[in-house]
């Protein structure tokens, strides 16, 4: 769990990092059902993380029966220009057809990793503001009515 603030405002999130690793397959399908926002990690010195992301973005737009739901896409271990296998372009470009934001990160430096997770933030509450936007002080008879409740922990 990582606190947050973000225009004066407290995030909690709630991290799972399963590497890609088949053995949490299960566990990371039920995150997907629960999560409000990812972050879709590649290493830009391993391409086959880099063509798993595709897969991924796929499964979490399955779970959440969606077209389009808060995610980043991150290009980790940006430090290690001399090993690189995926270019920026590249990142960039998936981002574009994944319509999602592109950063790169370094957990190593922590370049960027802040910044990755604030950006998260923001775009989830933009999201949400856009699925169920403010409504002005409901009258005492409306009050009595369901409503759309958006919620970021």
């Amino acid at each position: 769990t990582k606190q947050c603030v973000i225009d004066d405002r407290a995030a909690r999130l709630d991290i799972l990092d399963t590497a890609g690793q088949e053995e949490f397959g299960a566990m990371r399908e039920q995150y997907m059902r629960t999560g409000e926002g990812f972050l879709l990690v590649f290493s830009v010195t391993d391409r086959g993380s880099f063509e798993e992301i595709y897969k991924f973005q796929r499964q979490i737009l399955r779970v959440k029966d969606r077209d389009e739901f808060p995610m980043i896409l991150i290009g980790n271990k940006a430090d290690l220009d001399h090993q690189r296998q995926v270019t920026q372009e590249e990142g960039q470009q998936l981002a574009r057809q994944l319509k999602v934001m592109y950063m790169e990160a370094s957990a190593k430096i922590r370049l960027n990793v802040d910044q990755a997770f604030h950006e998260l933030v923001r775009v989830i509450r933009k999201f949400q503001e856009q699925e169920c936007p403010p409504s002005p002080e409901p009258t005492r008879k409306e009050k009595d009515k369901k409503g759309c409740h958006c919620v970021i922990f």
